[in-house]
C-alpha cells in the first residue's frame, strides 16, 4: 500500500538466513541460488561479517567524507593489489578508488571520470561506446549507457554522448571509433542482466587495442561479475587484459550497500576536490564490511574453490532436461532452455516447492544463477536434483 510498485515481488518475505539457506516469516526454509542478486559473497549472516558489523556499529557508523575513515586507505590498497596489472614500462599499476553506495553510482563515477580525463589529459572526446543489451544502472546517465531501448523509452530525453555496438562485433567497434569522438568504452566482461553473456577474448583485446591507440579509456563494469564471482577477483583477469577504470559493487561488502570505482592512478588524478562526491560512500560501516569480505575471499585456495564449484554448477546445469546452452564463468551462470520450459513459472514452482528453492529468470526460457560464493557441490547437487524434478513435473 505504501511502497512504490517498481518491482514485481515474489510472494514471500524472508526474515532470517544462514549460509546458503533463507527462512521466511512462516518458518519455511529455502536454498538460495540468487544471493541477493550476487551480493551475498560469504553466505547469509556469515559469522566473521556479523562480528565485524556488530563491533563497528557499536563504535562508529558514519562521519562523512570530510574526514579520514579508519581502514579506508587499507581497503583501497587491497583493491589496488587485487586489481593488479603492469604498465607499459613493466611497473605494477597503482589504482586509486572512489567509494560509492551502489553499482549505478560506481558506473556514474566512471563515466564522469572518463569524460573529465579526456578533457584534461586525453583526446578531448566525449562519446562513450556501450554494448547492446548491457546494463549499467538506472540513474539517467547509466540508463543512457544501458543499451536496451525498452528500458530507456519511458525516460527520454536521456543524456547524450553514448553509442552502442553489438557484443563481440569487432568491426562495429572499429566503426564506432572511426565515426565518433570516443573517450571511453564501457562494458560488462560478462553481461549479467541480459542473461550471462561473456565477451570473447578477441573482442576484449580489440577494445584494449582501440582505446589505447585512440587515447581513450577502457571501463570494465564488474558490478556483477567482479568480486570473485567468476573465480578470479575480477572477470577481466580471465582474459589477460587490464582496463583503465573498474566499477564494482554487489558482493564487495557481503550485503552492506557499497560500491567502488577504481582507476589507474594517472587516470584517477584527473579528479580534484569538488569534482565528485557522496554523503554515504565509504562510510565507517561499509568500509569495515568490505575489509572483512576482502580478507575472507582473499584466503589461500578461495579462487580455486569458487572456480571448481562453478565448473560443477555448469556440469549439473548442462545435464538438465531441455537445455540448449549453459553460459558463464565461476559462480555466475545461466541456462538457456528450449521453448518447452517456462522460466518464470519454474521460478515460482521452485519457490513454492516443499523444500523451497530461490531462483532467478532473466528471460522467458533463461535462468540465472548467482549463489553465495560459499556454495558447495552438495548445495549445487541439491538444487539441480530438485530443479530437474520441477522441470519434468
Amino acid at each position: 500500500e505504501y511502497v512504490m510498485g517498481t518491482f514485481a515481488r515474489k510472494p514471500v518475505e524472508f526474515v532470517s538466513g544462514n549460509g546458503m539457506m533463507l527462512t521466511d516469516d512462516k518458518g519455511k526454509q529455502y536454498l538460495d541460488f540468487v544471493g541477493g542478486i550476487g551480493v551475498i559473497s560469504l553466505g547469509h549472516c556469515a559469522p566473521a561479517l556479523v562480528k565485524t558489523l556488530q563491533e563497528q556499529t557499536a563504535k562508529l557508523m558514519h562521519v562523512s567524507n570530510y574526514y579520514y575513515i579508519e581502514h579506508r586507505g587499507e581497503v583501497a590498497e587491497k583493491l589496488s593489489n587485487i586489481l593488479g596489472g603492469t604498465a607499459d614500462a613493466g611497473e605494477p599499476i597503482e589504482w586509486k578508488t572512489f567509494f560509492s553506495n551502489s553499482g549505478a553510482e560506481s558506473n556514474e563515477c566512471a563515466i564522469k571520470l572518463a569524460r573529465l580525463y579526456a578533457k584534461r589529459f586525453g583526446n578531448g572526446g566525449s562519446t562513450i561506446v556501450t554494448i547492446t543489451n548491457s546494463f549499467h544502472g538506472r540513474t539517467l546517465a547509466t540508463l543512457a549507457a544501458t543499451a536496451q531501448p525498452l528500458k530507456q523509452e519511458a525516460f527520454k530525453p536521456l543524456p547524450g554522448g553514448f553509442v552502442d555496438v553489438p557484443q563481440n562485433d569487432v568491426a562495429a567497434l572499429e566503426a564506432a571509433f572511426a565515426n565518433h569522438d570516443v573517450c571511453a568504452v564501457i562494458l560488462e566482461v560478462v553481461q549479467g542482466e541480459s542473461g550471462v553473456h561473456p565477451c570473447s577474448q578477441e573482442y576484449l583485446e580489440a577494445v584494449r587495442r582501440l582505446t589505447s591507440e585512440n587515447k581513450a579509456l577502457m571501463i570494465c563494469d564488474e558490478v556483477q561479475c567482479g568480486m570473485y564471482r567468476c573465480g578470479v577477483p575480477f572477470a577481466f583477469q580471465h582474459y589477460g587484459i587490464t582496463p583503465d577504470i573498474v566499477a564494482m559493487a554487489k558482493g564487495i561488502a557481503g550485503g552492506v550497500p557499497m560500491g567502488a570505482c577504481a582507476a589507474r592512478a594517472e587516470v584517477a588524478d584527473a579528479f580534484g576536490p569538488g569534482d565528485h562526491g557522496t554523503t554515504f560512500g565509504g562510510s565507517c560501516l561499509a568500509i569495515a564490511a568490505a575489509n572483512c569480505v576482502l580478507d575472507e575471499l582473499g584466503r589461500e585456495g578461495e579462487i580455486e574453490r569458487i572456480e571448481a564449484a562453478g565448473e560443477h554448477l555448469a556440469e549439473r546445469l548442462t545435464a538438465l532436461p531441455h537445455v540448449k546452452e549453459v553460459r558463464g564463468l565461476g559462480l555466475m551462470r545461466a541456462v538457456e532452455f528450449d521453448d518447452s520450459v517456462d522460466a518464470p513459472a519454474l521460478v515460482l514452482a521452485a519457490l513454492n516447492a516443499p523444500q523451497g528453492l530461490v531462483l532467478n529468470y532473466t528471460g522467458a526460457h533463461t535462468l540465472r544463477f548467482l549463489p553465495p560464493l560459499i556454495a558447495t557441490n552438495a548445495d549445487i547437487d541439491a538444487m539441480a536434483d530438485q530443479l530437474e524434478k520441477l522441470i519434468e513435473a
